[in-house]
Formats: structure tokens, sequence, C-alpha cells
């Protein structure tokens, strides 16, 4: 019995034959990769200016991510609509630059039409394309060949297998790039201060601290009654303890204030020194603001002191101020 093409059965198949299929290709795309990957990777490398990365159609959609990536990834790169190219925007291309072009076909009218300005300026080019004998190909100072033995698209005919395996192409590029540069962790969050990994990778403690006059402190001669004073006017639930050089010999918290009245009851006289946790912990204001989150979690505590080299206290974290900067 035929099954309806629009019942949930052909519709999951349909699914399920797409990926089947474009997992395949790209299976086949990774055992195909030869010394001209190599080669891409090392011209990319010795670029002096940027890389163009240009297209047209699908792949213009593929050439646009692949220009993001670089440019996220430590390469610097932009795009190029090949069709805008033609009216103007082929001023883009420099000299220094490699010219990075797909096209699935190879035959692309408006991306042959950019080879000669590119010659001109002895701009290498390295081509992606599904057809090693194509114009683009031949015309190329590198190949990368993007075959697929067919599109998941039941006629054969949407761009579908083929701009997954030139997108994969692309990561593929970007990855041995960095790599090979030896881009790290640092470098990616200085090309991404807008992003949660971002600014987990570059906020330091000394960023989002408070001090000055929002920093609690009281002198170690003072009593509760004064400590408790100085925790409701700076509204971080504690207040540090300091001797007279400015190091913190105690910490005094909301909790603590439970517990010492539980033991004594009245309070208004006793000195801060009875009630504090001394020796309290600390951090570098140059810690990664991440690190001093892990700490705060790890202790089970909301508020973390912060010295310099010397001892002094120089400022104080909330696990609010971490959540505020959104470090967690």
């Amino acid at each position: 019995m035929t099954v309806p093409q629009n019942s949930d059965a052909a519709i999951l198949l349909a699914g399920q034959q797409t990926l089947a299929l474009e997992a395949q290709a790209l299976q086949s795309l990774g055992e195909q990769l030869d010394d001209a990957f190599v080669n891409a990777v090392r011209l990319i490398l010795a670029c002096q200016g940027r890389v163009v990365v240009c297209g047209l159609g699908k792949t213009g959609h593929v050439a646009r991510k692949l220009a993001a990536t670089l440019a996220s990834t430590g390469t610097p790169a932009l795009f190029m609509h090949a069709a805008e190219a033609l009216h103007g925007d082929l001023g883009m291309l420099t000299a220094n630059d490699v010219l990075v072009a797909l096209s699935h076909s190879g035959s692309g009218h408006e991306l042959l039409m950019i080879l000669p300005s590119a010659q001109r300026l002895k701009v290498p080019v390295i081509a992606m394309t599904g057809h090693p004998g194509s114009e683009l190909a031949k015309l190329a100072d590198i190949h990368l060949h993007v075959r697929v033995e067919q599109e998941a698209c039941p006629l054969n005919l949407a761009p579908t297998t083929s701009t997954t395996a030139a997108l994969a192409l692309g990561d593929a590029l970007a990855v041995a790039t960095l790599q090979a540069r030896g881009f790290n962790q640092e470098d990616f969050a200085r090309a991404h201060p807008g992003g949660a990994l971002g600014r987990r990778l570059i906020t330091r403690v000394r960023d989002i601290m408070r001090q000055g006059s929002a920093l609690p402190t009281v002198a170690e001669e003072a009593s509760v009654a004064q400590a408790l004073m100085e925790i409701s006017k700076k509204g971080m639930g504690m207040t540090a303890v300091l001797d007279t050089s400015g190091r913190a010999v105690g910490i005094f918290t909301d909790g603590d204030l439970r517990r010492l009245i539980e033991a004594q009851g009245d309070i208004r006289q006793v000195p801060i020194k009875s009630g504090m946790s001394p020796s309290p912990q600390h951090i570098s204001p140059d810690v990664l603001a991440v690190q001093a989150a892990s700490i705060m979690d790890e202790r089970r505590i909301s508020q973390l002191l912060v010295a310099d080299d010397t001892g002094r206290l120089v400022g104080a974290l909330h696990m609010h101020d971490l959540m505020t900067a959104k470090v967690i």
C-alpha cells in the first residue's frame, strides 16, 4: 500500500533520509581532503590583508557564514556579494587579500567576471566547487572539491546536500586555520566581548568588585552595633573588619549576626572581634571573575573579599555582582 506523502510516517522518513544523505556526504568529503586543503590553510595563514569570501545565491549564504567564522576566530575576513561586486563592491578587494570563491557549479557568470580583477591585483584565489573541471576551478590557484553524489531534495534540484557540504568544508577550513594560528580562549573572548563566553573569559574581579565608598568596612575596635550600621548602609550583607594597616582580619556577615544573637542575646555592646569570622577568604583583583564565582560556590558563601599583593583590602564581591555582570 502506498503511504500518502503528507502522512506522519512519510514526513518522518523524509527527515531521516535527508539527514542520512547529508551525513554520508560529509563522511565522503572528509575522506577526500588532500594537499589542496593544507595549501589553502597555509595561504590564509600567510595572508597580509583579509580573506574576502565571495558567493551568490545559496552558496552566498554559506560564504557569508564562512567569512563570519573566520573573522571570529582570528582571521580578518569579510563577505563580498558576487553580484554587488560587479557594481562597486569589488573595491573591497586589495592586493594583500586572499579571495575565496564559492560556487557549486563553478560556472557562475558573476564570480567569473570578478576573477580578472583579482588577477590584475595578483590576489590568490581559493575556489570551492563541486566540479573540478569547471572554469572557476581551473582559474583558481587552489581548488577545494566539494562534490556530492546527490542533493537531499527528492528532485535532486534544490541545493541541500551540496550547501551542507560547502558549509562543513568552510568550518573545517576555519578550524584548521585557527588551530595552526594558535588561537586560544582569550583570543576568542576578545573577539566576542558581548557574548556570555567572552564575558566569562575576560571579566576580572577588579572590573566588577565594589570598592571605595561602596566597600563596607569597620575597624577591629568597633562594636557589633557599629558593624550593623555599616552593613545596613552598604547593602552587602557583611562588613570587613580591618586592622590599622588596612588588612582584613575578619568578616562579619548576616550569618555571624544570627549565631551571635543565639549565643549572647543582647549584642549592642559586644566588640566586633567577638562575633566576626577571623582570617577571611580573599582573592586577587586580577583573577577572573568566574574563578571568584567558583570559590564562592564551593565554600557556599555569598560574599568574597578582594585584597592586593600586600594583603590590603581593595574591594569585595557579592554573588549578585557576578549575576549582574552576567558572569554566572
